[in-house]
């Protein structure tokens, strides 16, 4: 009986241990299938392909294997260790991988899916085939397995913008590198802009002789001041990109010839990933309006309000300019897209031009809005006439979409876009800046948003048909180096990988969790400066009114964490957390993480502050809702609100925007707020804009000045009963505003608002 509980414990022991060796993949398979036992890759292992078309795939998976093992991995015809063929099972991009005993076979729908499959197997490897350099005396296994797999959408991309500050060729391929690893099949390439213009045009060479180069601007010098003030040298402009002229003036800038960008194209090619060229037009064109004339309404021009001075579609010059630099990139990129922006343009030339005028009169348009969709179908013909389609910015549908175009939903505030767009019979790309701009400040809530972002809402099964997919953005305005590019990037760019591949029951956000904190260390070896998650189990402000112990946690296993008390940023000398500790005064900390290499990362600042429960307020309130004041505020903190003009009072259940509040908008919420028990309790806001929230007299919260979406935390010790609530907001276009709370075990509370 002993020996058959022996075996038993045994078996279960070994199953466990199997069950944890088995690869975390990311996206998620559709289907996988693990077998006993693992495949053991021979010295003299060998690479066939059934058919020539894989040739470059077999070349790609050679480099991959080749690098880190040493092996020589020959090609050769017929039977072989690792065996590429081609299926017409499912849809494009379809894979079955099989690992057995006998090799390796790798069957795809199309190019795409034998590629597919070769990154579903380079993670079933160790991390250590990721190395750059021979790695002796390994033994290189992977688990045998046979995995089924398709993508859900066909568009699964990432945006990277090279105008605000430029990436060079080698930084580009690294990356297309990396996000073939994720199956990730689309560069949306960003490269022009008002302050870059990073393609060669030969027609036009002033074009990146002058337009590639720039003194330095206000983005630069703010990353300048960022990287002293936050001791954060990815914030520094690189060196590599830096010239200086014969007068001693120093220059940003770069840009790609056209052999540069064959070259990418075909790296990303090989690699199964399709880049998507925008040029954009007919706003944020300062750089070649600078260096052409006759492409502007009036000779003079530069930035009004919010936008620069766009292109002038009542002149033929600048409808020349536009096909000839489109001529030359249809040569460039084989895609079926391109992309012709057509966002955020400043019609107030347009309305004194009398080029603009007339062309409008010409063609009995009534508004400029009209005029600018009627630009758009004019190039949108020449796309269409040399077998192009045409993508554009959601700003497009405002004057009307032809039938070929397709729309990219970026505005957060414009929630009827992806309704209009397939209800007149368009497609669709999801990529909405609340969600998926990757610029923004990562926090806790930016994984879950993408990752439970559902591409479908409020659309029927026909309209849903017309969605492609999703797509995140990287704009670079704050971006000035290849190492914040990779921080801002990811991991979230895994999250969009998974949403975009992974089919819809298949997914759950706590197993990509697990999954994903599996993936720093290969990313690590990857030279990927990933950003480290968030330190948790702090608030911005924590109140205890006795003890506290002080307990933080990081998701990446490898990071290391380092603390001050006396305000400075933390060093790597500086003290290491290693474990929870016990305070009994108030004290403010300041904690750093840092990766392995002690490259540096985040800095936390927080306070453990003890107090006394704040008692109640000698009230009885009666009105429901709270007062909300709005004033027509332009500023970049909370401090001026209300000397701002007054725009309105209104009611609002909770703190929130009221509805009718728009544009400029700054806000003072008071009120008083009902707790039901004596205890400390969390307040959690989230805006963008800026926002303070104060409870009893007193900053409970400060999420204060210009930002994308944060979400802060702050406690509050609390008896039972009434206590007086004010909260600061300003934003100038769409943001959002919301409160909740918690008690002391995380739980939501049912509480009031009156006034």
């Amino acid at each position: 009986m002993k020996r058959l509980l022996f075996l038993t414990a045994f078996m279960l022991l070994c199953f466990v241990l199997g069950s944890h060796a088995q690869p975390a993949l990311i996206p998620i398979p559709k289907q996988v299938t693990w077998d006993n036992g693992t495949f053991l890759l021979p010295r003299n292992a060998t690479i066939s392909c059934a058919n020539a078309q894989l040739r470059p795939a077999a070349n790609f998976l050679r480099g991959l294997l080749s690098r880190p093992t040493g092996y020589a991995l020959k090609q050769k015809d017929g039977k072989a260790t690792i065996q590429l063929s081609l299926t017409n099972e499912g849809r494009e991009g379809f894979y079955r991988l099989h690992v057995g005993k006998d090799g390796i076979r790798i069957q795809g729908h199309g190019y795409k899916g034998v590629v597919y499959a070769i990154a579903t197997f380079r993670q079933l490897f160790s991390d250590d085939i990721e190395s750059t350099v021979p790695l002796k005396d390994r033994r290189w296994t992977v688990p045998m397995a046979t995995i089924t797999d398709e993508p859900r959408f066909d568009w699964r991309g990432m945006e990277l913008d090279c105008s605000r500050h430029f990436f060079t060729k080698a930084e580009v391929m690294k990356l297309l590198d990396v996000l073939s690893l994720y199956k990730i099949d689309c560069l949306h390439w960003h490269l022009t802009d008002d302050q870059g213009w990073r393609i060669e045009i030969k027609r036009y060479p002033k074009l990146t002789a002058n337009g590639a180069w720039r003194t330095f601007n206000n983005q630069d010098s703010t990353c300048i001041a960022r990287a002293k003030k936050e001791d954060n040298p990815d914030m520094q402009l690189q060196a590599s990109k830096i010239r200086t002229r014969s007068n001693g003036q120093q220059e940003y800038g770069g840009f790609y010839t056209q052999d540069d960008v064959r070259q990418i194209v075909a790296y990303a090619k090989e690699r199964a990933i399709e880049i998507i060229p925008e040029i954009d037009m007919p706003g944020h064109s300062l750089m070649a309006i600078s260096n052409y004339a006759g492409l502007s309404c009036f000779p003079q021009h530069g930035w009004g309000r919010d936008f620069s001075s766009p292109m002038c579609p009542g002149k033929d010059s600048m409808l020349e300019f536009c096909k000839n630099v489109w001529s030359e990139l249809f040569d460039l990129f084989p895609s079926k897209f391109v992309h012709i922006g057509g966002d955020e343009v400043d019609m107030t030339n347009w309305k004194k031009c009398p080029d603009c005028q007339k062309r409008m009169k010409d063609h009995g348009l009534k508004t400029e809005p009209q005029l600018q969709s009627w630009f758009l179908h004019y190039m949108e013909d020449f796309f269409n006439a040399h077998g192009k389609d045409m993508i554009g910015w959601d700003e497009i549908i405002a004057g009307g979409l032809s039938h070929t175009s397709t729309v990219m939903w970026w505005r957060n505030w414009s929630p009827d876009a992806p309704k209009q767009t397939t209800s007149h019979g368009n497609r669709l790309i999801c990529t909405p800046n609340g969600q998926f701009y990757l610029d923004y400040q990562e926090d806790k809530n930016s994984v879950p948003n993408i990752y439970n972002f559902d591409p479908f809402k409020g659309l029927n099964d026909k309209e849903q048909k017309l969605v492609l997919g999703v797509q995140g953005n990287l704009w670079t305005e704050w971006v000035p180096s290849v190492d914040r590019m990779w921080y801002q990037a990811f991991p979230r760019m895994l999250a969009v990988a998974e949403l975009g591949w992974s089919q819809h029951e298949r997914m759950n956000l706590d197993d990509f969790n697990q999954r994903l904190s599996s993936h720093f260390g290969r990313l690590h070896k990857m030279g990927v400066r990933y950003r480290i998650p968030d330190l948790t189990g702090f608030h911005s402000v924590n109140v205890f009114t006795d003890k506290a112990e002080v307990k933080v946690r990081c998701a990446d296993p490898s990071a290391l964490i380092r603390y001050t008390t006396d305000s400075s940023i933390p060093q790597m000398e500086s003290k290491a957390y290693t474990q929870p500790f016990t305070i009994s005064k108030s004290t403010d900390f300041t904690f750093r993480t840092f990766s392995k290499d002690g490259h540096k990362g985040d800095v936390y600042r927080f306070s453990f502050v003890r107090e006394d429960y704040a008692p109640a307020v000698n009230v009885n309130p009666t009105a429901s809702g709270l007062k909300a004041r709005w004033y027509d505020y332009r500023g970049a903190n909370c401090a001026g609100i209300t000397a701002a003009p007054f725009k309105g009072d209104y009611t609002v259940d909770a703190p929130g925007i009221p509805n009718g509040a728009e544009g400029n908008i700054g806000l003072v919420i008071t009120g008083y707020v009902y707790v039901p028990e004596t205890a400390v309790y969390t307040f959690s806001l989230l805006s963008d804009d800026g926002s303070n929230l104060y409870l009893d007299g007193k900053k409970v919260v400060d999420n204060d000045g210009e930002h994308s979406p944060r979400e802060l935390a702050g406690q509050h010790a609390m008896c039972k009963g009434w206590h007086e609530i004010k909260l600061e907001y300003f934003d100038h276009n769409g943001g959002c505003l919301k409160l909740s709370i918690t008690d002391a075990n995380g739980k939501p509370v049912q509480t009031a608002f009156k006034h």
